[in-house]
């Protein structure tokens, strides 16, 4: 009955109006991982973007002002890994921050010793549990002009949140009910190994080093790399992307192609 509700709501929602046709090819037309999609998944993604903007606020941190391609790109990318998912994966928080550049955050932590120390961090991205999700739109520009690289910091926060569903990041979202949480565990462990492998040996990582501080930062930029370079994960870890597809339900190697 809620479900019924809550959908019946989305639909008066869009009939209020979605984002205007115009806008959002001028947006979307360039953004290399919406690349290929068919005209029904752009339909759709239209759809998710204009709900996410009506039931999410985008501000600016500073003197930052987003404005409509800006709000409107941000929920394109929002939108992509939950294009086949539903924005009830989006439940739970209400508010995206963009800063102009990086930003410096301060957190407190402990060392092996047991010493509390207070450390300022320069971030591109952060996401909260049921708080917002911060981006830096300069960080992002600067990965927008290099498509194909593998980088998106919009779609590494969001992925976050997707692993958050479950509580904590760490790297384990809630699974679909026909994918097997012994593969999925297995695989990202198996492939979380061997980039530490590679990277105590020097040899080049097929992903970000950053991915190997962390089970939620795999997941996290792995997500990144799924849907800006498929062709990359399929080549170097073709059991750990049949296992984002599973989970993402998309298959952007097959949208993509080969670089």
């Amino acid at each position: 009955m809620l479900r019924r509700l809550h959908r019946a709501w989305q639909a008066w929602q869009l009939q209020r109006g979605r984002i205007p046709v115009r806008l959002w090819q001028a947006v979307t037309r360039d953004l290399h991982a919406l690349r290929g999609l068919s005209e029904p998944e752009d339909v759709r993604l239209r759809a998710l973007a204009s709900l996410f903007l009506r039931e999410k606020t985008i501000s600016g941190a500073g003197a930052l002002e987003p404005d409509e391609r800006m709000r409107t790109e941000i929920a394109a990318l929002a939108s992509l890994p939950i294009l086949e998912l539903d924005l009830g994966w989006y439940d739970g928080w209400h508010e995206v921050v963009v800063y102009d550049e990086t930003f410096v955050v301060e957190h407190e932590e402990m060392d092996t010793y047991g010493v509390v120390h207070r450390v300022r961090r320069p971030l591109a991205g952060e996401s909260w549990g049921e708080g917002p999700v911060i981006l830096s739109w300069g960080d992002w520009q600067h990965e927008r002009a290099q498509p194909g690289s593998g980088h998106n910091v919009i779609i590494h926060e969001f992925a976050h949140k997707l692993d958050m569903r479950n509580g904590a990041a760490n790297g384990m979202p809630p699974l679909h009910p026909d994918m097997e949480r012994r593969a999925w565990t297995e695989t990202f462990t198996a492939a979380w190994e061997r980039l530490q492998h590679r990277l105590e040996h020097h040899h080049k990582p097929w992903i970000d080093p950053y991915a190997a501080t962390a089970p939620a930062e795999f997941f996290a930029v792995a997500s990144e790399v799924f849907f800006e370079a498929p062709w990359r994960m399929h080549e170097h870890e073709p059991a750990l992307y049949a296992q984002m597809r599973q989970f993402y339900r998309q298959d952007p190697l097959a949208r993509q192609g080969h670089r």
